[in-house]
């Protein structure tokens, strides 16, 4: 391991991307704390409270992603989650509308146009998000310090839609210059900036005498085995057998060879957390506007965090996403079709309907037991703060978004140094670390 880590800094050009990558997160950490003009951050601190905890209302679940910019009324307040639910939404209608399903096959100049279009709708997404996010900073009492309430509005607006566009553009520099995929990495980067406030809270707690020794170290064995079950669930691949039949032209033989289908238990991730956890929040966020509402007093606590409703629906909710967002972007047809095409086939499945049929059983079968999964961890933060009382900022989707993330950086990591005929640091291979 710490071999391998050596052999990182032997490589000029990785040694190179590595450092660009940590530069650009430093500055956008750097940016999270240049507040908003006009704003008062304290009477904002204080009044999140309890919204800036994992899943405390819709708020709270955005302060998570934006690694609690908002909690702080930053110029990143809207952080990168413009940019990915405009991405999400492109790649829905790529399922269902025949102008995007065509930019998909086009290649790479089909990716150019759609990721251009996807900063168009960042944009527009980031100044509706921008404006309900003014009009929620004006409802606190004694956030807002600037007497013009017009003037306060748009510089706000236009502040917010800036960051969005500047994180963006670093996001954009991390994946062409840097290692990883950088929209990725900001939010990792976001989330991981929460950990050690919890950690130092934790602390407090123990030398307060409001928690023992023993549950700090049973909640530490939670977090490993947790990380551990998500690493598993993450890699984990069903392989479908392919067989392709040779083909002799001219004087060459071609095909002939046995591949497989990787089909990963989740091929949904973390986005059925973020639906359900999005459509949970919303009618108790527009709850806490009504706060002289019996009706909507009532639905606060029937959608709380660990109330029974909440945490069926979420579940609930956490696996028909699952479903629907792998039926959007796995196509058994299409797949039956391409292997059809090139001659490939399934051994025991005809060609054709038999196999897409076959590949859609497989589908339905391994995504039940890894949405199941995500959703018992999306739930778990819950449960730990009732069981022991502390703010558990571990679990959920935090650490299924941080885990995806370390795991695909340091993958191609891995490639560039058995690339260079280094041995890597995550499995052991017959390359010794020294070039040939």
């Amino acid at each position: 391991m710490l071999k391998g880590i050596s052999n990182i800094f032997k490589i000029p050009d990785l040694k190179k991307k590595i450092l660009f990558t940590a530069l650009i997160l430093i500055i956008y950490r750097l940016g999270s704390f240049i507040p908003i003009p006009g704003i008062n951050s304290t009477a904002i601190q204080q009044f999140m409270g309890a919204a800036t905890k994992d899943g405390g209302n819709l708020f709270g679940m955005l302060d998570l992603f934006v690694g609690g910019n908002l909690g702080r009324a930053s110029v990143f307040a809207l952080g990168i989650m413009p940019y990915i639910t405009t991405s999400i939404v492109i790649q829905l209608l790529g399922g269902v509308i025949p102008f995007f399903e065509r930019l998909k096959k086009e290649g790479a100049e089909g990716q150019k146009k759609i990721a251009q279009y996807t900063r168009y709708g960042t944009v527009v997404v980031a100044a509706f998000n921008a404006i309900g996010i003014t009009m929620f900073l004006k409802s606190i009492d004694g956030a807002v310090t600037t007497p013009n309430p017009l003037l306060f509005i748009f510089t706000s607006v236009i502040t917010m839609v800036t960051g969005v566009i500047f994180i963006m553009w670093l996001g954009e520099q991390i994946t062409e210059n840097g290692i990883g995929n950088g929209i990725s990495l900001i939010i990792f980067a976001g989330i991981i900036a929460r950990y050690p406030g919890g950690f130092w809270q934790m602390y407090e707690m123990l030398q307060a005498g409001a928690i023992s020794i023993f549950t700090i170290i049973a909640v530490l064995i939670v977090m490993v085995l947790v990380t551990a079950s998500v690493v598993l669930i993450t890699q984990g691949v069903r392989k479908i057998p392919v067989q392709y039949a040779k083909r002799i032209i001219g004087r060459k033989v071609y095909g002939g060879q046995s591949t497989h289908i990787p089909l990963k238990v989740n091929t949904a991730g973390v986005i059925p957390i973020i639906f359900a956890g999005a459509i949970l929040m919303f009618p108790r966020t527009i709850a806490t506007f009504f706060p002289d509402s019996e009706f909507m007093n009532g639905m606060v606590r029937l959608l709380s965090p660990g109330a029974f409703l909440y945490t069926t629906l979420y579940v609930g909710l956490i696996i028909f996403f699952a479903y629907f967002y792998t039926a959007m972007v796995l196509n058994p047809i299409e797949m039956a079709e391409n292997m059809k095409k090139y001659g490939g086939f399934i051994p025991g499945r005809k060609p054709g309907k038999k196999t897409s049929d076959y590949i859609n059983s497989i589908l339905a079968r391994i995504t039940l037991p890894g949405a199941a999964f995500f959703a018992f961890i999306a739930v778990l933060p819950q449960f730990m703060q009732k069981w022991t009382g502390i703010p558990f900022i571990f679990g959920g989707t935090g650490t299924i978004i941080v885990v995806g993330v370390a795991l695909d950086t340091l993958q191609q990591i891995e490639s560039h140094l058995v690339m260079r005929h280094y041995e890597g640091f995550m499995k052991k291979g017959k390359l010794r670390g020294r070039r040939r």
